[in-house]
Protein backbone atom coordinates (compact mmCIF):
# COMPACT_ATOMS: atom_id res chain seq x y z
CA UNK A 1 0.00 0.00 0.00
CA UNK A 2 1.21 3.46 -0.90
CA UNK A 3 0.14 6.28 1.44
CA UNK A 4 0.90 9.88 0.49
CA UNK A 5 -0.20 13.25 1.78
CA UNK A 6 -2.31 15.65 -0.27
CA UNK A 7 0.60 17.89 -1.30
CA UNK A 8 2.69 14.95 -2.48
CA UNK A 9 -0.32 13.53 -4.35
CA UNK A 10 -0.80 16.82 -6.21
CA UNK A 11 2.86 16.87 -7.18
CA UNK A 12 2.98 13.21 -8.28
CA UNK A 13 -0.52 12.50 -9.52
CA UNK A 14 0.57 10.92 -12.82
CA UNK A 15 2.97 8.51 -11.15
CA UNK A 16 0.41 7.60 -8.47
CA UNK A 17 -2.26 7.02 -11.13
CA UNK A 18 0.09 4.65 -12.97
CA UNK A 19 0.69 2.70 -9.76
CA UNK A 20 -3.05 2.49 -9.07
CA UNK A 21 -3.67 1.21 -12.62
CA UNK A 22 -0.94 -1.39 -12.06
CA UNK A 23 -2.82 -2.74 -9.04
CA UNK A 24 -1.19 -0.90 -6.15
CA UNK A 25 -3.44 0.45 -3.41
CA UNK A 26 -2.90 4.22 -3.27
CA UNK A 27 -4.30 6.11 -0.27
CA UNK A 28 -4.16 9.90 -0.09
CA UNK A 29 -4.07 11.32 3.43
CA UNK A 30 -4.99 14.71 4.81
CA UNK A 31 -3.49 15.81 8.11
CA UNK A 32 -2.16 12.29 8.55
CA UNK A 33 -5.58 10.63 8.25
CA UNK A 34 -6.60 8.53 5.22
CA UNK A 35 -8.85 10.72 3.08
CA UNK A 36 -9.39 9.08 -0.31
CA UNK A 37 -8.26 6.04 -2.25
CA UNK A 38 -7.07 6.33 -5.83
CA UNK A 39 -8.53 3.50 -7.89
CA UNK A 40 -8.40 2.78 -11.63
CA UNK A 41 -11.40 3.48 -13.81
CA UNK A 42 -13.18 0.24 -14.59
CA UNK A 43 -14.50 1.35 -17.95
CA UNK A 44 -18.05 0.36 -17.11
CA UNK A 45 -20.38 2.22 -19.43
CA UNK A 46 -24.00 2.86 -18.73
CA UNK A 47 -26.35 2.06 -21.55
CA UNK A 48 -29.60 4.02 -21.81
CA UNK A 49 -32.86 2.15 -21.65
CA UNK A 50 -33.72 -1.07 -19.96
CA UNK A 51 -36.78 0.18 -18.09
CA UNK A 52 -39.17 0.37 -21.03
CA UNK A 53 -42.69 -0.45 -19.88
CA UNK A 54 -41.72 -0.40 -16.18
CA UNK A 55 -42.09 3.31 -15.47
CA UNK A 56 -45.44 5.05 -15.59
CA UNK A 57 -45.78 8.83 -15.60
CA UNK A 58 -49.18 10.19 -14.66
CA UNK A 59 -50.84 12.18 -17.46
CA UNK A 60 -51.12 15.23 -15.17
CA UNK A 61 -47.57 15.10 -13.75
CA UNK A 62 -46.81 18.61 -15.03
CA UNK A 63 -50.20 20.14 -14.30
CA UNK A 64 -50.14 23.32 -12.19
CA UNK A 65 -50.38 22.69 -8.45
CA UNK A 66 -51.93 25.64 -6.63
CA UNK A 67 -50.74 24.46 -3.22
CA UNK A 68 -47.11 24.47 -4.31
CA UNK A 69 -47.51 27.68 -6.31
CA UNK A 70 -48.81 29.39 -3.17
CA UNK A 71 -45.62 28.43 -1.32
CA UNK A 72 -43.49 30.18 -3.93
CA UNK A 73 -45.70 33.26 -3.78
CA UNK A 74 -45.53 33.45 0.02
CA UNK A 75 -49.19 32.65 0.64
Amino acid sequence: MIRVNMHEAKSNLSALAEKARAGEQVVIARAGEPWVELVPYTGARREPGGYEGQIVIAPDFDAPNEEIADLFEGK
